[in-house]
Order: structure tokens, then C-alpha cells, then sequence
């Protein structure tokens, strides 16, 4: 049986998350601990980083998601870069340089 002098009084759980932001040459990785009610604002706060100029979008085991979005123990969070060419537009120029016509 608890102490009574520990009665009404909640522990708080602790979550991990680690945190993932990567480049075309090169990528880095971290774990924190967080309360159970974390958001990935606060992972991004406890590591450190930030969205910026570069890495613009954020995700949670690649569904998009927001700084508001909660975390659960175990989740991994996404920063992500923009998009250099449209894709379709990629893959136009690759049919291009191969010869072959792309399919609609």
C-alpha cells in the first residue's frame, strides 16, 4: 500500500520519441524523454530543432502532422524538406533522357 503521503498525487509517465531529419549526403537522429501528454512541439523543443527555410513539413512515422500532434511512446517524428522538382515533372525529364515517351 501507497504512503499516505503520496495519495492524490499522480506520477508522471515518461514517453520516448526520437527525431529524424535528413539531407540527400547525410542525417541525424535523436531521442528524448518526454511527458506522456507531449506534442511534437515539445520534441522538437526538448532537441532542440526547428522547422525552418529548409526543412518545412513534419511527420509521425510518415503521416503528416502538425506541431500540435501527440505523441505516443515509441513514435518517430519526421522533419521534411521541401520538394526540389514536382514529381510529375521528374518523371517527364527522365522519360525525356531515356527516350521514351511517358505514359498519361
Amino acid at each position: 500500500m501507497r504512503d499516505k503521503h503520496f495519495r492524490g498525487r499522480q506520477e508522471q509517465r515518461m514517453i520516448r520519441a526520437e527525431l529524424i531529419r535528413a539531407w540527400p549526403s547525410r542525417c541525424e537522429t535523436t531521442v528524448v524523454e518526454l511527458a506522456n501528454d507531449a506534442s511534437v512541439a515539445d520534441a522538437l523543443l526538448a532537441c532542440g530543432w526547428s522547422l525552418g527555410q529548409e526543412l518545412i513539413g513534419l511527420a509521425v512515422f510518415g503521416v503528416a502532422a502538425t506541431q500540435s500532434t501527440p505523441l505516443h511512446d515509441g513514435d518517430r517524428v519526421e522533419l521534411l524538406r521541401g520538394l526540389q522538382v514536382d514529381p510529375k515533372q521528374a518523371r517527364r525529364l527522365r522519360a525525356q533522357r531515356s527516350g521514351k515517351s511517358p505514359s498519361p
